[in-house]
């Protein structure tokens, strides 16, 4: 079974899709439509895109090759944070300081830009802010306050610093030494997100069609055509926005883009409600959670007090053994007052990741566009990713730009031999977040 198949199955047991009021139906492309801009992907990013341009007055197509956030959109770990998934000296070794500072500052509109589009849009999505970073020693500690007042220094962001003596009012676990906490970022339910997105779109005049997957993309001088199963998009433009779905048909649709970026399982455990009283203990401010480590673990209450829990990962696109007991044996260690604690549901899903972290956009050719390469951090910097690609399909590309000059390289060993590579670096990085 390939990975796109374990991907399936794994969407079943998903907390958001049970909680989430029903996302618009929309229908299957068949036959020929004519468009300014045909978007594939129909998640954060492709949304976000298709939702500015229709405002902009642009005839938008959008095609999704299953239901809208099936993906990662639908299925992540509801954390929408500050910065990259890489950290800032790997942009700043590329650009400079000066354009670096430009990327961070772009992320932290991002956050804005997810607000103003709750707030625009009317979405009940149980949007909560803050978020807290602890380490769990006291040497990673201090590189983690190392890094905070470098943050605030050169980048002008304030952090509150968390002493040991003061965790316990942020966080009630044994696992953790100090932190830093931000109150800009936040977490909420991504999936009520995506569909209040939709039905905005919708409602600005997106032609969206679902269980449509794009088969091909040929580009020429004029325009550029978007094959399906049952049909095709006549456009102007593309962008190309399906991350680690689009790998699946690389060959076919973007094929220098496929060898530069990876898909990596990621798991959550949600579970069963806990007495609000109790949950608001746990996490007081109930702010989002995550540790410093490289393979990390990351956590958070819902507005329901549940505790959700994510932490298994693969590198491998295999499901790990015992998944379930394994994750909750990890939300036990965080927080043993909980005794035995019952697992409700537990889910996941592929995000795409470059060599070094940092997101992967650009164009092939003169019409078609693509963003990419996320790498597990992309909750707000999808949405102000759709936004800098039509402001460049719009004509102002500045910005876009700005991201396309990271450089990205294909992971090692071709085909055959890649995925191997990655499992065996991956359990170098475990080996060193036990050693400390």
């Amino acid at each position: 079974m390939g990975w796109l198949q374990r991907d399936e199955a794994l969407a079943r047991d998903s907390y958001y899709a049970a909680t989430a009021p029903a996302g618009p139906a929309c229908p299957v492309l068949r036959g020929t439509v004519d468009a300014d801009v045909c978007i594939v992907g129909g998640g954060l990013a492709g949304l976000s895109a298709a939702l500015d341009l229709a405002q902009a007055g642009r005839r938008v197509v959008l095609l999704e090759a299953r239901r809208l956030g099936h993906g990662a959109s639908g299925r992540n770990g509801g954390q929408a944070l500050h910065g990259l998934a890489c950290e800032q000296d790997t942009v700043e070794t590329q650009l400079g300081k000066a354009q670096a500072r430009q990327v961070w500052d772009m992320s932290i509109e991002a956050l804005d830009l997810l607000g103003e589009r709750i707030a625009r849009h009317d979405i009940a999505c149980d949007w909560q802010p803050g978020y807290l970073l602890l380490a769990d020693s006291a040497r990673k500690g201090q590189t983690l306050a190392r890094w905070a007042d470098r943050m605030e220094t050169v980048y002008d962001y304030p952090l509150a610093r968390i002493g040991p003596a003061a965790l316990p009012q942020w966080i009630a676990s044994p696992r953790f030494h100090s932190g830093v906490h931000d109150g800009r970022s936040g977490h909420l339910h991504p999936l009520k997100y995506l569909r209040g997105l939709a039905r905005a779109a919708l409602a600005a005049g997106v032609q969206v069609f679902e269980y449509s997957p794009a088969l091909g993309v040929a580009d020429g001088s004029t325009g550029a055509q978007v094959h399906a199963a049952q049909g095709r998009v006549r456009a102007q433009q593309v962008l190309l926005a399906g991350n680690a779905h689009l790998q699946a048909l690389g060959p076919a649709l973007a094929p220098g883009l496929a060898p530069r970026i990876m898909p990596v399982g990621t798991f959550v455990a949600c579970s069963q409600p806990l007495d609000p009283a109790l949950a608001s203990r746990l996490i007081p401010s109930r702010s989002a959670v995550c540790d410093t480590n490289f393979v990390v673990d990351y956590f958070r209450l819902t507005a329901d007090h549940r505790l959700l829990f994510g932490g298994g990962v693969s590198y491998s696109t295999h499901t790990p053994r015992g998944l379930k007991d394994r994750l909750r044996r990890r939300m036990q260690a965080t927080f043993p007052q909980l005794g035995r604690l019952e697992v409700a549901h537990l889910w996941g899903g592929f995000v795409d990741i470059t060599m070094s972290r940092a997101p992967d956009f650009g164009r092939l050719g003169g019409n078609v566009y693509y963003l990419q390469g996320f790498s597990g951090h992309g909750l707000a910097l999808t949405g102000l990713a759709g936004r800098l690609a039509a402001q460049a399909i719009l004509g102002d590309a500045s910005r876009f730009d700005t991201f396309a000059r990271l450089k990205h390289r294909p992971f090692p060993g071709g085909r055959a031999l890649r995925t191997p590579a990655l499992v065996l670096a991956m359990a170098w990085y475990r080996l060193r977040d036990i050693l400390g």
